[in-house]
């Protein structure tokens, strides 16, 4: 059975055009601001102990670990950066994206696949992939500097590839092995 269109008064002044949009707005503000900020912690503790990070990763077997801690660090710095400013967006959203492909796969790949699969870098990503597609909103400077609150399809769609490729070109080339396991690795 098909149900009765929804109908809505049409919007008449310039206001009730502003006011159907601004939640949409602060939406994307706070979803900036959430992700943005929670990246952006873990770039900056990454940089103020920097050596620990680079020791970690050797530890963890990633292969020159000083290349794999730069990336992750500006990643995280950078990408947390962009995300709160609402600047260059999707160039912001792909780093993110990449990053937490990457630390979602390392806290996956010593357990079971689906042991734990909603974790923080999962839901990051996640938020990052949702920015990636809708753009910083009116509330950025991406819409200050360059009239824009969104940014084209195509340009989205070339991000997200770039991020999947990068993220699985930075596992395989600096950590070499599968972080995909049906069950708990031996060892």
């Amino acid at each position: 059975m098909r149900s009765a269109p929804i109908f809505l008064p049409p919007m008449t002044t310039e206001f009730d055009a502003r006011l159907a949009t601004s939640g949409r707005n602060f939406g994307l503000l706070a979803l900036r601001f959430a992700i943005g900020a929670a990246i952006l912690q873990a770039g900056l503790l990454k940089l103020f102990d920097y050596g620990t990070v680079v020791e970690s990763m050797e530890q963890s077997g990633w292969r020159m670990p000083q290349l794999a801690a730069f990336l992750v660090t500006a990643a995280e710095s950078l990408g947390g950066i962009g995300l709160l400013l609402g600047l260059v967006t999707p160039l912001a959203a792909m780093a993110v994206l990449a990053a937490m492909i990457d630390a979602w796969a390392v806290n996956v790949s010593g357990a079971a696949f689906w042991s734990d699969p909603f974790n923080v870098p999962f839901l990051i990503g996640f938020g990052a992939l949702a920015l990636l597609f809708t753009g910083a909103g009116t509330f950025s400077l991406d819409e200050r500097l360059w009239g824009r609150d969104t940014w084209p399809r195509l340009v989205s769609v070339t991000l997200l590839v770039v991020a999947v490729a990068a993220a699985v070109a930075t596992w395989v080339l600096l950590n070499g092995t599968n972080p995909i396991h049906l069950s708990t690795p031996a060892g």
